[in-house]
């Protein structure tokens, strides 16, 4: 099939439930074996489950805080020890504690962002660079966000952190490109998630998304998975150091 992922082993942090879920069901789909991580390891175990339930062994739960870089060593080395390799790593997991005035925001909420947003991105992707992909190649894709891309109310904090992103993105593969590892972004607009229920759950708002979406809806997780899945594949080797934007036509008229 175009775009398979057959022996290939795929770690997908933030992935018990939304877009990170939907992307692990997306690899899995094409024959990719996934390691599935968040915090929670009960949450995982559930969605392990189901994806095993329709693809039958490809998925593993590893509990990991995507903020702590001594929890994301224990997921590569136990992803190592499992699969004996490592191809493709989607960077999910993220965090926004905070919604308001940017220059308001306590410096906690800068800290807590940052730490899972940017610093355990570049964790993550260091480690998995230096215990094997450096060696071997492979795939790095970032979930970003249209707010790394354009400003908004309410969202100052973590949309820099997302504009940091994907800066990370063009300049890791600037530098990786030549060790045969392609790293790219994905920015979404609004999905229907738990994690974005604050904006599409409020109807001004949604509206407002709305009348600004050429495509006039918002988008859902699977949309955002299939994308990843297409980064992560062959079908896409001469991409690297691109965001995709997935927001259903947001940017048309800006």
């Amino acid at each position: 099939m175009s775009g398979s992922l057959e022996g290939r082993v795929a770690i997908v942090t933030g992935a018990s439930r939304g877009i990170g879920s939907a992307i692990a069901d997306a690899l899995a789909e094409r024959g990719a074996r996934v390691v599935l991580s968040s915090r929670k390891q009960a949450d995982l175990d559930a969605e392990a489950e189901r994806i095993n339930a329709q693809h039958t062994g490809t998925a593993t739960a590893i509990a990991a805080h995507a903020g702590r870089p001594e929890e994301l060593e224990k997921l590569v080395d136990a992803t190592l020890e499992k699969h004996g390799r490592l191809d493709i790593l989607v960077n999910n997991a993220a965090t926004n504690p905070y919604f308001g005035h940017t220059v308001d925001a306590d410096l906690s909420y800068w800290d807590k962002t940052f730490e899972v947003n940017v610093r355990g991105v570049f964790a993550l992707t260091q480690l998995a660079v230096n215990k094997y992909l450096g060696e071997h190649g492979g795939v790095v894709v970032n979930v970003a966000s249209v707010g790394g891309l354009r400003v908004a109310f309410g969202l100052g904090i973590y949309n820099i952190t997302k504009a940091a992103v994907i800066h990370m993105t063009k300049q890791l593969a600037l530098e990786l490109g030549p060790r045969g590892i392609r790293v790219n972004a994905v920015a979404p607009g609004l999905i229907k998630t738990r994690f974005a229920e604050a904006l599409w759950g409020n109807q001004e708002i949604l509206d407002r998304v709305l009348e600004s979406t050429a495509l006039g809806r918002i988008g859902s997780p699977p949309e955002i998975g299939k994308v990843v899945a297409f980064l992560a594949s062959d079908d896409a080797s001469y991409i690297t150091g691109e965001t995709v934007v997935i927001d259903g036509g947001g940017g048309a008229g800006h």
